[in-house]
C-alpha cells in the first residue's frame, strides 16, 4: 500500500438474516429504528418504554407491531430475536441481564454500563448463556472504521506514537437533566468521553497508565475531562471531553511515517484523510447515506452477520476491550473526583 486509501469491506445487508428487534426505550432508538428500516433487512418488531402514550406513538411512527407494557412482556415475545437497549445507562445492567436470561441476543447503547465491573458481569452472563451481547459503539462498524483498520494493518503510518480525539459540547446546567444528574449516569465521560476513549483503544489497545484532569459540576458529575493514556508499547493518546465547551470532534492517528485524520464528527460516517511524509493528503469520504445517524444501520447489519455465524462477541469490539474502556472511564472519574 502506498499513499492511496483502501476501499472499505462492506457487509451486504441482503446477505444476513432478518432478525426481529425488540426496542427498549424511545430516545436514540428513534434514529436507530429509522436507520435499520431504511438501510437494512433488520426489523423492529416490538417496543417497550416507561411512557405508554409515547411508546404507542413511537410504534405507530415506525410501523412496529408489538407494543408491550413491560420489559418482561417484550422478552416473552417470540418474534423478538435481539433486544436493543436504549435507556439511560444506569438501567443497562438490569435490563441486559434480563434479556440474556430470556435467551435473547442484546445490543446495549453506549456506555454499556456504569462501570467495568457491571460491563464484565453483563458480558460474562452472555457468554454463559451462549448469546451475543455487545455495546452499540456504532463507530466500530462504519465503513471508515474498516478503512482505518486497513491503513493501520498496512504499516504505512510507521510506528504509531500518538492518538488524539475529542468530543465536547456546551450543555446548559440544569441539575435535573440526565447529563448533570448522577443518579441518571450524568457526566461528560460516560456520555461523550466514551467515544474518544474507545477510539484510542481501537488503535493502541488497553493503557497501562492513565492521567486525568478535569472539573466537576455542583451535582458531583464530571463536567470536563482531559486524559493522557500510555501503553506498554510506548504509544500514547490525548483525549478530551466536555459539557462546558464546543470541541472539533475529530481524531487523528500519528505515526513515524504519516498521519491519518478522521473527519468531524469522527464517531459518525464522515471520512478520513491520509498524509504520508510530505506527500499531498489523500481523502476518502463516506457520502453513501443521507443523514449522519443513518450510519447506525451498519452495526445492525454486522450484528446480524455475527448471529448468523454463531459468534458470541463482536470481532471488531471484543468483550475484553469493552471492559477495558469502561475501566479507563472508571479511573478517569476517580482521579477527577479526588483532584478537584
Amino acid at each position: 500500500m502506498t499513499s492511496a486509501l483502501p476501499e472499505p469491506r462492506r457487509i451486504d445487508p441482503a446477505s444476513v438474516p432478518e432478525l426481529g428487534w425488540g426496542i427498549v426505550g424511545t430516545g436514540i432508538a428513534a434514529k436507530f429504528v429509522h436507520a435499520i428500516h431504511a438501510h437494512t433487512a433488520q426489523r423492529a418488531v416490538a417496543v417497550t418504554a416507561r411512557d405508554t402514550v409515547k411508546t404507542r406513538a413511537f410504534a405507530d411512527e415506525h410501523g412496529i407491531a408489538g407494543v408491550h407494557g413491560s420489559l418482561d412482556d417484550l422478552l416473552a415475545d417470540p418474534a423478538v430475536d435481539v433486544v436493543y437497549i436504549a435507556t439511560p445507562h444506569p438501567l443497562h445492567r438490569e435490563q441486559a441481564l434480563a434479556a440474556i436470561a430470556a435467551g435473547k441476543h442484546v445490543l446495549i447503547e453506549k456506555p454499556i454500563a456504569m462501570s467495568a465491573d457491571e460491563a464484565r458481569e453483563i458480558l460474562d452472563a452472555a457468554l454463559a448463556a451462549g448469546v451475543l451481547a455487545t455495546e452499540a459503539m456504532w463507530t466500530r462498524y462504519l465503513p471508515q472504521a474498516d478503512v482505518i483498520r486497513q491503513v493501520i494493518d498496512s504499516g504505512v503510518l510507521g510506528d504509531i506514537a500518538l492518538v488524539r480525539a475529542d468530543f465536547g459540547f456546551a450543555m446548559p446546567y440544569l441539575p435535573e437533566n440526565r447529563m448533570w444528574n448522577p443518579e441518571l449516569g450524568g457526566g461528560a465521560l460516560l456520555d461523550a468521553g466514551v467515544y474518544p476513549i474507545s477510539f484510542a483503544s481501537s488503535v493502541i489497545g488497553a493503557p497501562d497508565r492513565i492521567v486525568a484532569l478535569g472539573t466537576t459540576a455542583p451535582t458531583g458529575v464530571d463536567s470536563s475531562a482531559n486524559i493522557v493514556v500510555s501503553t506498554a508499547g510506548g504509544a500514547q493518546a490525548v483525549l478530551s471531553t466536555s459539557l462546558l465547551a464546543w470541541m472539533p470532534v475529530d481524531a487523528s492517528i500519528n505515526g513515524s511515517a504519516g498521519r491519518l485524520d478522521v473527519l468531524s464528527p469522527f464517531f459518525g460516517p464522515t471520512g478520513v484523510r491520509l498524509t504520508i511524509g510530505s506527500d499531498e493528503p489523500v481523502t476518502w469520504r463516506d457520502d453513501s447515506l443521507p443523514e449522519l445517524h443513518d450510519g447506525l444501520a451498519y452495526q445492525a447489519t454486522a450484528f446480524a452477520s455475527y448471529v448468523a455465524a454463531g459468534l458470541v462477541e463482536s470481532p471488531v469490539h471484543p468483550h475484553d476491550e469493552i471492559v477495558s474502556v469502561m475501566a479507563t472511564i472508571d479511573e478517569a472519574r476517580r482521579q477527577i473526583r479526588e483532584t478537584v
